[in-house]
């Protein structure tokens, strides 16, 4: 068993093949330095300095070698040969496989202006990335971050919490309005200008200069350091080499795998078929856990549906959001209880049909929104935001 890619995904499925009892040889290859870690609190806790380092590896090094699972760290595979079914990697080494799992993951999205190629510019991708931060931190009073996604907001939240000055700018008018709509994202908005993060929304940065952003308004914006999160794009040169079949993600069925038989596809590169009907692509850390786990029992025989409910979570000045389902078309919000209390649950509908849930203060009542979309029980869906 060949997995390429040491992410969650990856580690998932590695994790799932000694469970089901599976007795072959098993190869994970990562391009990160580290091993299998948890990605999204490099960008919350971590960042923030509220938690430690060793709480962020998924398992120990003994873990692997226990398992007797071969973590090869700092390794790009090159290309792989479908046909033959074989792997080589950029240092030439070949390595052959039965059966081979793609969770290649995504990379950042450049900001491609003036300046933004400096030193104290980052991304945050990697634990690499979130240590290049917080030792930059050190000296750095002043951080703009360019980009209102969740990596943005939460980094920005993680500075704050640092002590550093903190501007926000993004093209958005408001916040997470395309995913949570317009109330709890200025809700969001709000939430950050009450600890002292500053917004320039509706502007773009247009070059990075070695003390400041300048704006397309002409303004600048002092800036020792500066973290661009304008997005990901899924990492599928690989695929492409393999000549799988690839639109916005590796086209994967219902049973995760791909054009290629024997291949199979999990994380944020596989584009897969969804219960309402589309075929969407998630890149949320449950979401390509659950995939790791189903893909290795399905590379077993089991022949398991992937139909799980998406789900994830956001953490922000000691606020958390949970989302459960996906709604990338939602024509209605209809809000329960109160946001500006952090005490609600809102459902997104699509043609009157609830497909998505946000919530603050209500885990029990996501739950149960998770469960109501799994089962289609639009009752329960309805009475969770009546009250």
């Amino acid at each position: 068993m060949l997995i390429v890619g040491a992410g969650v995904a990856g580690n998932a499925a590695a994790e799932m093949l000694r469970r089901r009892g599976f007795t072959g040889t098993i190869t994970m290859i990562g391009a990160d330095a580290a091993g299998p870690y948890d990605r999204p609190n490099l960008s919350k806790d971590y960042l923030a300095g509220t938690a430690q380092e060793d709480w962020l590896p998924l398992h120990s090094s003994s873990f692997y070698k226990r398992h007797e699972i071969e973590l090869m760290t700092s390794t790009r595979v090159k290309s792989i040969d479908v046909a033959a079914r074989k792997a080589t990697l950029e240092n030439g080494e070949a390595r052959a496989y039965d059966r081979l799992l793609l969770c290649t993951g995504a990379d950042p999205i450049a900001l491609e202006v003036p300046g933004a190629d400096q030193k104290h510019v980052f991304y945050l991708r990697t634990l690499a990335d979130s240590h290049a931060i917080i030792a930059a931190t050190a000296t750095a009073k002043r951080a703009v971050v360019i980009g209102a996604s969740f990596i943005g907001l939460e980094a920005a939240a993680s500075l704050r919490t640092r002590g550093l000055e903190v501007t926000v700018v993004a093209p958005d008018t408001v916040p997470f309005l395309k995913v949570f709509g317009e109330k709890l994202g200025t809700h969001i908005k709000s939430l950050h200008e009450q600890h002292g993060v500053k917004f320039a929304l509706g502007r773009s940065a247009t070059a990075i200069g070695k003390t400041d952003v300048t704006l397309d308004d002409g303004s600048k914006i002092p800036a020792d350091i500066v973290v661009i999160g304008i997005g990901v794009r899924p990492s599928l040169d690989l695929a492409k080499q393999m000549g799988l079949t690839v639109d916005k993600g590796v086209i994967v069925n219902e049973y995760l795998e791909s054009s290629a038989p024997g291949v199979y596809a999990a994380g944020d590169i596989a584009s897969f078929p969804y219960r309402t009907g589309d075929r969407i692509r998630v890149e949320h850390f449950v979401v390509a856990e659950r995939q790791g786990q189903f893909a290795a029992q399905n590379i077993l025989g089991a022949r398991l549906k992937y139909d799980d409910v998406p789900f994830f979570w956001t953490a922000q000045f000691g606020t958390e959001i949970r989302y459960v389902g996906h709604a990338s078309k939602a024509d209605d919000v209809v809000i329960g209880g109160d946001i500006a209390k952090g005490d609600a649950i809102i459902a997104y509908k699509e043609k009157g049909k609830p497909v998505a849930f946000a919530s603050l203060g209500r885990d029990l009542a996501c739950l149960m929104a998770e469960h109501a979309l799994g089962t289609d029980d639009v009752k329960t869906m309805e009475e969770l935001t009546a009250q």
